[in-house]
């Protein structure tokens, strides 16, 4: 029963020299799962190839690029950072999903299944308390949402996270790494089973207004949103923040966010930018009809922990957290000065992770958002 865990990064801008030092992190022959997080500035071809090298190409290695990483030193950018996971009783299957532009759900449903059937093959009955999902998605193909609600609706009672791999600050093209080399355009979906203690969890530092804004325009396939209101959109959400529209910027988005209310749980919508047209492009799907409240910003590091020492409460010290952070939230940290502080937390937690375009929680893409793994003791 129990987990053994490596963890590890390598700073330097060479691929074959970042490659080398990471397997010599976290190379174990018989890991059922080695994940890592790479900086965008690296050659992909070169470093794809070095870790195919030195992991082996048929090895079970999945990977992607990112807006920054969370290593075992804490938050920065420019590394490569990485773990792997073994143990008798840890499980894990990944299916890669192709061709995200003509996503249907019925293949993200059809990937779901082949991964629980995967396990069913090895030995285990999937179920909540020894399996979750991990999701691993381009950050730029506008599909999450249609994404991870196919994939969560074949999972029942089993709970799902992830995160929307990164372009650095650039927004451009993201890569995902499976069998030997990178990929743009996919998805890959995880399942694990494991019999040590675990919790799916998430956390925000906001919380909802009294503001209204009914979505009454919008281009859900764009995520773009043309009135809010029955008023422009940009216009109509400077005046509730107090602004004029020439004042909007991605600070003003980033610490007013809105918010959607379902059950006792909030999730994050964020806005993107603000266009000539008077129309708000978000990072998430928004429909016509939908409810909003703007959402006001709370203390970011009291807040993350709080949400460690809940999860500390559940599951004892983690071994692990697999952590997913929003790019919105890392460069809020940075503006605010929190880095190093939100460093330390992930350090004392264990936490290995990326920031992302945009995270995944259950069957919801979200953003200004960590959601994560805590794995405790078995």
């Amino acid at each position: 029963m129990t987990l053994q865990i490596l963890r590890g990064a390598s700073t330097s801008p060479d691929p074959e020299t970042a490659a080398r030092e990471l397997h010599q992190a976290i190379y174990h022959p018989e890991a059922a799962l080695t994940l890592f997080y790479c900086a965008a500035s690296y050659d992909r071809a070169a470093l794809g190839a070095a870790i195919a090298a030195r992991f082996g190409r048929d090895a079970p290695v999945i990977g992607c690029t990112t807006a920054a990483e969370i290593s075992p030193l804490g938050y920065g950018e420019g590394a490569l950072t990485g773990v792997s996971l073994r143990g008798a009783s840890l499980l894990a299957h990944t299916e890669r999903i192709d061709d995200l532009l003509r996503y249907e759900p019925t293949r993200g449903e059809q990937a779901a299944e082949r991964a629980l059937a995967a396990l069913v093959a090895r030995g285990v009955t999937p179920r909540g308390r020894t399996c979750f999902g991990f999701l691993l998605i381009d950050g730029m193909s506008m599909q999450e949402d249609s994404v991870v609600s196919s994939i969560s609706s074949r999972l029942c009672e089993i709970q799902l996270f992830g995160g929307s791999a990164g372009d650095g600050m650039s927004f451009g093209t993201t890569h995902l790494y499976h069998q030997g080399e990178f990929h743009t355009g996919c998805a890959l979906f995880t399942m694990l089973h494991t019999d040590a203690p675990f919790r799916i969890f998430k956390t925000e530092h906001f919380l909802p207004t009294r503001e209204r804004l009914v979505i009454t325009g919008a281009d859900p396939a764009r995520r773009q949103v043309t009135e809010i209101n029955g008023r422009p959109a940009a216009s109509e959400y400077a005046r509730l923040v107090g602004l004029e529209v020439q004042e909007l910027s991605p600070l003003v988005f980033a610490t007013h966010p809105v918010v959607v209310t379902i059950g006792n749980s909030i999730y994050v919508r964020s806005i993107q930018k603000a266009n000539e047209d008077g129309s708000l492009s978000f990072f998430c799907a928004i429909d016509e009809g939908l409810v909003l409240r703007l959402a006001q910003g709370v203390d970011m590091m009291k807040n993350l922990e709080e949400a460690f020492a809940t999860v500390e409460r559940d599951v004892g010290k983690p071994q692990l957290v697999l952590g997913c952070d929003c790019v919105l939230r890392y460069l809020e940290a940075s503006q605010r000065g929190l880095r190093e502080q939100m460093s330390e937390l992930f350090v004392a937690n264990n936490v290995i992770g990326f920031a992302t375009y945009g995270e995944q929680f259950n069957a919801m893409h979200v953003n200004q958002t960590f959601t994560g793994v805590a794995i405790g003791s078995s």
